[in-house]
């Protein structure tokens, strides 16, 4: 089943970069060569690796996958991927397919409604298996069937969804979907961070809008993600001016500014201990090292 997975991504992503498909949850992505540690944001989805491996680290903690196995993201999480095994004659091919929480809580409440009160990390890694791999297949040859991608995609996507809620972790994804589960409160938290992440960050408002206590917040917000959610802000935010410095070409004061900094050089400090250089000598730094359009925040 690899080797036909390794075929089918390397169709659709005939070059290195993040390549889109028809269906719009599915992405393909290649690499030919070791990546350097690069900052990104995973978005709720399944990462498969059909060739090659990757590390993803979220505050410290290593989640290692290859064709072995799969990642799952259940919220946005701020991680560091590096693509660890990659050659021009054995690229690195990966998909990403996008999750949605309604589609999770659907499966849910008709396959098992028990859910565990429990808090866990929003990231895991399980080992992939035969049924799951097969439905994966199907899902990318419809592909070369345009015309059926309407009806048959969202029926082997749900497919492919409740093959991962019966692995080994699936309890560590429904907790998010559960309406009233303490992780259900943390995903909006996270949401209304992202949403909102240039605006000053009042913890008890925050908390008061997901219907939770300040305490009970920070302590399952942590548990979810590694860091409080003003560390979270704060990467989101670094993150955000990265990309500006980066696309825009934004003066340093303008980008901190724009992201929510009141002091630039509060900015550049948190900044050069982020990415490890200052503002403007990153940049530099991005742009001399490659040569292909810069790709700042892959996922898969």
């Amino acid at each position: 089943m690899h080797e036909e997975l390794i075929y089918l991504i390397q169709r659709h992503a005939p070059s290195d970069g993040t390549h889109a498909s028809a269906i719009p949850e599915l992405r393909f992505r290649r690499a030919s060569h070791v990546s350097e540690p690069k900052h990104t944001v995973n978005s709720p989805s399944l990462y498969m690796i059909a060739q090659g491996s990757k590390t993803a680290t979220l505050a410290g903690e290593n989640y290692i996958y290859d064709p072995t196995s799969y990642l799952v993201s259940s919220v946005h999480l701020p991680v560091i991927g590096k693509i660890t095994q990659a050659s021009p004659q054995l690229p690195y091919l990966s998909l990403q397919l996008s999750i949605s929480p309604d589609i999770i809580l659907e499966i849910i409440k008709e396959s098992d409604p028990q859910w565990n009160e429990k808090t866990g990390r929003g990231i895991l890694v399980n080992q992939s298996n035969p049924l799951l791999l097969d439905a994966l297949l199907r899902l990318i040859k419809v592909l070369d069937t345009p015309k059926d991608i309407g009806f048959l995609a969202p029926l082997i996507i749900r497919e492919i969804l409740y093959r991962v809620l019966q692995g080994e972790q699936g309890a560590l994804i429904r907790q998010f979907a559960v309406v009233g589960s303490y992780a259900h409160s943390i995903s909006k938290a996270i949401h209304l961070i992202n949403r909102d992440y240039a605006k000053p960050l009042v913890i008890e408002q925050l908390a008061k809008e997901v219907n939770m206590s300040s305490s009970s917040l920070h302590k399952h917000f942590k548990k979810v993600t590694a860091i409080s959610p003003l560390q979270y802000q704060k990467v989101i935010r670094l993150q955000a001016a990265r990309r500006l410095l980066l696309s825009d070409g934004l003066a340093a004061a303008d980008a901190s500014f724009r992201v929510g900094y009141e002091s630039p050089s509060q900015f550049s400090r948190e900044y050069s201990r982020m990415f490890g250089r200052s503002p403007m000598n990153d940049v530099k730094h991005l742009r001399d090292a490659i040569s292909v359009p810069v790709d700042i925040h892959p996922n898969n």
